[in-house]
């Protein structure tokens, strides 16, 4: 059951896709003065090291955001990939070296420490976050404790489809809610449907986040419409964005293992997204796919209804 660790996938092209919209949702959502109450409900251990032994051992960040720094960097002296990076990669750049010394790229940020980073002092915004893993709940308990964050986060181990509800609606009527659970279980997929119909029924007006994998498995398809119903049926608008990197080039080196495809595409789908996402998304998801592209079947997605 607790196999999954997020620690061998952190900086990877869903990664990349993620932080990107959630840095982009979040930037829109401080700017009203009101308090904005923000939950995690998969959190996983909160900071990872890209040298460590397992993102070193499964080098997916080198195909997500390390392809992506080396592409784009102005420190670098080759030329950029992209002479004008839109704006919210750019964000999502500057956040992810803001956790490194100068020029290294050591440490990834995971969701609760680029939502806690966003969030406002004065504002009183609050963050929440579950995680059930037994190693990632104590690895998240430490590295939040050296924030001396106080009363704005708050961990609890505890299952986050069922923690959620405890905070629906919040007492400022403003909600930004992340769901991305590992799927390593095929309940999961029910799980997030039945989590957003839920949510809806509670605050109908929060901002709802879901990843997902895109793999070769009926659930994964079916979610994503799944939720366009659940989004249609409350009458509340959506956005849908998908990255899908396509399959590498095998490359067989004397006296190096092999590596496997792994994941090549994800999605977002987002439930009362911010009005600005959509316009951000459509500079940003070709750029992303410029630089993080790999091969055959590679090509990305965005469409909004409600």
């Amino acid at each position: 059951m607790f196999s999954y660790r997020h620690a061998f996938h952190a900086g990877n092209h869903a990664d990349v896709l993620k932080h990107t919209m959630v840095i982009a949702m979040l930037r829109h959502l401080t700017q009203k003065d009101a308090a904005l109450v923000a939950v995690d409900t998969h959190a996983g251990a909160g900071l990872y090291r890209l040298d460590g032994d397992y993102a070193g051992t499964s080098g997916e960040a080198a195909d997500g955001v390390v392809k992506l720094l080396a592409a784009l960097s102005p420190a670098k002296p080759a030329k950029p990939a992209i002479k004008e990076i839109a704006p919210v990669i750019q964000d999502y750049l500057d956040m992810v070296a803001g956790f490194n010394a100068p020029g290294q790229l050591k440490v990834y940020p995971g969701s609760p420490f680029i939502i806690q980073r966003l969030l406002r002092e004065e504002a009183r915004d609050k963050l929440k976050l579950f995680e059930l893993h037994p190693t990632d709940i104590k690895a998240l308990a430490g590295n939040i404790a050296q924030l001396k964050a106080g009363r704005q986060v708050a961990v609890a181990r505890e299952d986050g489809f069922e923690g959620l509800k405890a905070f629906l609606p919040p007492p400022s009527r403003r909600a930004f809610v992340l769901i991305d659970p590992s799927y390593e279980i095929k309940s999961d997929y029910a799980k997030v449907s039945t989590c957003i119909q839920d949510s809806l029924k509670r605050f109908a007006t929060g901002t709802y986040a879901v990843w997902y994998p895109i793999i070769p498995r009926p659930e994964a398809h079916d979610l994503p419409r799944r939720l366009k119903t659940l989004a249609n049926q409350a009458g509340k608008p959506w956005l849908h964005a998908t990255l899908n990197i396509g399959q590498a080039e095998e490359r067989n080196v004397p006296g190096e293992p092999g590596r496997g495809q792994g994941l090549t595409a994800s999605g977002m789908f987002v439930v009362n997204p911010p009005h600005t996402l959509k316009s951000a998304l459509q500079l940003a998801l070709p750029q992303l796919l410029e630089v993080l592209g790999r091969g055959r079947g590679q090509g990305q997605t965005l469409e909004s209804g409600g």
